[in-house]
Parts: structure tokens; sequence; C-alpha cells
């Protein structure tokens, strides 16, 4: 087999690999390809001499499935400083009304020098991403030491493919290679950062029975776009109250912190996905 990637393309619609689907439900696409096409499409009709794409915000109205998939892109506001693209993913797209699946928002904004002044940043030292080789795909993760609910010392995590391991109480932190939106097209820096954050969802709700809080949204923003092929994903926030929670994480690189990722996300414990049973490592294999 090729390089894996999200979708295949034809006459401008979009058939999902085996890399796009879920773990949430059978012949369900995940919420990284769904959020790569609407941002592809974004970066396609947006770009511009001197604009870059720094917020991209999606809304995921329901469930998109294995099937045909296409997007439509409308620029709201082509200023001096400032564009704005919305995209929507549409799906049944041979019905008399294809099915809107979601709905993004792209802006992108000129760039110029920073102000006089000095203000806080995130050091960027803070983070230590491991050694993965350049043609292996599969993610690592890791979790910080810390204590249970009744006490009891957790141990850190280092760096790991093994997902069960994972399954604990302690924060999260995700060092990704992003697939190729399209065969045949290498993702840029934009699309990376988008695929990547889509797993602040999969940091901030992973605890120590599994993921039992489904996303329905993603807005990444960015100070600058992320270098080398892949992106770190580092829990920074997470609060949950009646089945409903929020999630924010630090979006980085090898060169340190480049922006965050934020998600709502609502209870959808029948279908939780437990690591310690299900093994994404075999839909995730290249051969």
């Amino acid at each position: 087999m090729g390089q894996p990637s999200f979708f295949t393309e034809s006459n401008g619609r979009f058939d999902p690999t085996r890399f796009s689907l879920s773990l949430w439900g059978p012949r369900t696409l995940n919420g990284p390809a769904v959020c790569a096409i609407a941002a592809r499409t974004a970066e396609i009709t947006g770009s511009a001499d001197g604009f870059r794409p720094v917020r991209f915000t999606i809304d995921l109205f329901r469930a998109a499935r294995e099937e045909p998939t296409a997007t439509t892109a409308t620029v709201l506001r082509d200023g001096g400083r400032v564009r704005v693209v919305e995209v929507d993913v549409l799906q049944h797209l041979d019905d008399e009304e294809p099915v809107r699946v979601a709905r993004s928002t792209t802006v992108f904004l000129r760039e110029s020098v920073n102000p006089d002044g000095e203000r806080w940043s995130r050091e960027s030292t803070d983070f230590d991403p491991p050694s993965v080789p350049e043609d292996d795909y599969y993610p690592r993760f890791a979790a910080d030491a810390t204590t249970a609910a009744d006490g009891t010392p957790v141990d850190a995590i280092a760096w790991t493919s093994d997902l069960a391991a994972l399954q604990g109480p302690g924060r999260k932190r995700h060092w990704t290679h992003p697939l190729p939106v399209v065969a045949g097209e290498p993702p840029s820096p934009f699309l990376r950062a988008v695929i990547a954050a889509e797993s602040t969802s999969l940091m901030g709700n992973w605890g120590t029975t599994g993921i039992a809080l489904i996303n329905c949204d993603l807005t990444v923003a960015l100070s600058r776009l992320p270098r080398g092929v892949r992106v770190g994903v580092e829990s920074d926030f997470h609060v949950e109250d009646d089945g409903i929670s929020v999630s924010e994480c630090i979006l980085y690189d090898v060169d340190g912190p480049v922006g965050t990722g934020l998600v709502t996300a609502v209870n959808n414990a029948k279908a939780e996905i437990d690591f310690t049973s299900v093994k994404p490592e075999d839909r995730m294999k290249q051969t």
C-alpha cells in the first residue's frame, strides 16, 4: 500500500479511505478527516500573498458517514488585512438536497511585524518531543504523573504508541504526523495544524475508563504555522459539568508552541471508546 491519506479525489468528490474511519461507530468518519477536508477547501479558496490562516472553527452538525463527500466555499470577507472563508462539508450528494454535516469558518490575516514592547509568552522549553522515524505515521502519546481521586500516586507515562497504557487520569500529550488529506497531496503546514488539533478532544476527554465525551466543534488559533511534518498537542485546560466539557490544548512543533486548540464536548458514554479493548493500531497499519 502507498502513503496513507484520509480521502481519494475524483471529479470534485472525496471518497473516504480506511484511515478516515472513526472508532465511535461503524461506517462513520473521524473528526480529523472531516476537519481536514474543510480546512483544505478553505486554504485553497482563501490563500493570497501575504495572508496567513490564523483561525479555523468548525461546527460538526452530525456524524459524517463512509460515503462520497464534497465541499463548497464562500468568501465572506476579502479585506486588506482580513479574509474570511466559509466552507460546508456535504454528503448524500446524489439526493435532491445534499446533507450538510459540518460548516467551518477560516480567518486569514495579513502578515506584518510585531509591535514594539515586551509581552509575556509561553516558554518554548517546556516541550520535549520524541524521536520518530520520518515515514512512521503512527502517533505517540505521553502522560504526566498525577494523583488519583483516592489519593493513589499515578506514575508518568513516557512516550509510547500503546494507547491502553495512557488510560489514566494524568495530563496527556500527543506527537503526531498528520496524514495527507487527499492521496498524493502532502498536507500544508496549516492542514497539519488543524488535523493535529482535532486531538484536543482526545487529550482533554480521555480518562480512566476511556473517552466518553464527543466534541461537536473545534477551534484552532495559530500565531505561526508549524515547522516540520510533526505537530504536538498537549492538554492545557479541562473542565466538565452536567455531561458537558471544555478542553484546550497547546499546539507545538520542534521549535515550541504555535497556537491552541479548543473544543466543547457532550456526554457520549453509550459509545465510550475503551482503549484497553479497542485496538486502533489495526486500522492505522500502513501495510
